[in-house]
């Protein structure tokens, strides 16, 4: 992903990690210690893009019109509300046309993609509790990663309920903001993670049994599962990419990417500024679930061929292993990520980026930046302890 640290974007002034888009000095985040000279050099990545050379204690996801960040105690999540003369932004016109690589962008380009007037970003933000902090055995390899992965999954539901809601039109008659109830939400989590296991995992395992006398060795079975496991995963990114709906969620998970790659940086957090920086990024949860799927491959292996319910059964209760052990590989890929071998390991899940993330435009990024803002306002990552930093690897 990487090619020589002193290759230049084109079209940029002349240290453009310094400068923001109009090519003056741009102001630090609030709450976030940034030196116009960044502390660690970024490098040009194969698209043409800078990217980060080191981990930050910060992650996020995208959501409906916004991005959620999270920090060691606090999360953030920043919504670009619907503006009152037009509606919701996905209904406010046509999706933004793809945006160049660097190379191909003229110089100084760096204006907001015109459209009808936008809504305010409402920023929320709260506690984050952690209950690695108060039982030390969550903090055990592996139980970390499960213990983890649940917290994210929670924060990002919740991140998801908030950013719904605010695109909600307000009541007619009382004036006040409707909401989603909290029984639909349960319900939407409940159905949502039910089908993951099914499609990734039941679903794999049923159909590669519908031929397991025909291989004859549980080797051939659990490399035909693997495969069917892995084909389907791909499938569903492909479908989920050329979804029209899902486009400007896409957009978002973009711009989470490249804010907290120039955090990462020790770059002022301005729009021009990370617009500069790729939209791929090693901790991603689509590099993530590559790894669950290949790890799951060598997990399942030596169970053999029991009898149909042991393989169902097996398959269900080997998600929150497979889950930490992936965990614990991305982690050590984040730390060691400029080792020529691990970045050669890391490039099929970067690549399939390129199906889950689109190039935001500067509106976009604005709203990453309030989220990230949010959070440092309330805590400064470099000075925690590595307990603190327990369960921050697979969040961006």
């Amino acid at each position: 992903m990487s090619s020589s640290p002193a290759a230049r974007v084109p079209g940029t002034p002349a240290d453009p990690l310094a400068a923001d888009a109009a090519g003056q000095a741009a102001p630090a985040a609030d709450g976030a210690s940034v030196d116009a000279t960044p502390a660690w050099t970024p490098r040009s990545g194969d698209d043409g893009y800078l990217s980060a050379e080191r981990d930050a204690p910060v992650g996020g996801q995208a959501v409906i019109e916004g991005v959620m960040m999270r920090g060691v105690r606090n999360w953030a999540v920043a919504v670009r509300k619907p503006s009152p003369e037009w509606g919701p932004v996905a209904e406010q016109g046509p999706a933004p046309e793809e945006v160049p690589a660097p190379e191909h962008r003229p110089a100084g380009e760096a204006e907001a993609s015109d459209g009808p007037p936008l809504g305010e970003i409402d920023v929320r933000s709260f506690p984050l509790r952690s209950a690695q902090r108060r039982h030390r055995v969550l903090r055990l390899p592996i139980v970390r990663g499960v213990v983890a992965l649940g917290g994210s999954l929670a924060i990002g539901f919740r991140a998801l309920e908030i950013s719904a809601n605010a695109q909600l039109p307000a009541d007619e008659e009382g004036g006040q903001e409707q909401e989603i109830s909290r029984g639909m939400w349960a319900g939407t989590v409940v159905v949502a993670l039910a089908f993951a296991i099914v499609l990734f995992f039941l679903i794999p395992v049923g159909l590669t049994s519908l031929i397991k006398h025909q291989l004859g060795s549980s080797l051939l079975f659990w490399l035909v599962e693997g495969g069917v496991r892995t084909g389907i995963f791909l499938g569903y990114l492909v479908l989920l990419s050329r979804l029209r709906d899902l486009r400007r969620v896409l957009e978002y998970h973009g711009a989470e990417h490249k804010t907290i790659s120039c955090y990462e940086a020790g770059i002022a957090l301005t729009p021009g500024n990370c617009s500069r920086f790729s939209r791929l990024h090693p901790r991603c949860g689509t590099s993530f679930l590559l790894v669950v799927m290949i790890v799951a491959i060598f997990l399942f292996a030596p169970i053999g061929l029991p009898a149909w319910y042991w393989l169902l059964t097996t398959r269900i209760l080997g998600v929150p292993l497979i889950a930490g052990i992936s965990f614990e590989l991305i982690k050590f890929a984040g730390k060691n990520r400029r080792r020529r071998w691990v970045r050669a390991l890391m490039w099929p899940g970067m690549k399939l980026q390129l199906l889950t993330t689109r190039e935001p435009d500067l509106d976009q990024l604005a709203v990453a930046i309030s989220a990230l803002q949010a959070v440092l306002v309330l805590e400064k990552p470099g000075e925690l302890s590595a307990d603190d930093l327990l369960g921050l690897e697979v969040v961006a």
